[in-house]
């Protein structure tokens, strides 16, 4: 492995440490939520 995919690993499993995501495989429906600002709005 180079540097930055050791690097990434890393990040990778901070950022999953404590949580569980669901298995899901290609044809599943994925729901997805985002708030974007707009301005000062």
């Amino acid at each position: 492995m180079n540097l930055l995919q050791k690097l990434e690993a890393e990040e990778v499993a901070k950022l999953r440490a404590g949580k569980t995501f669901p298995e899901f495989q290609p044809g599943d429906t994925v729901r997805v939520s985002v708030k974007i600002k707009e301005g000062d709005r």
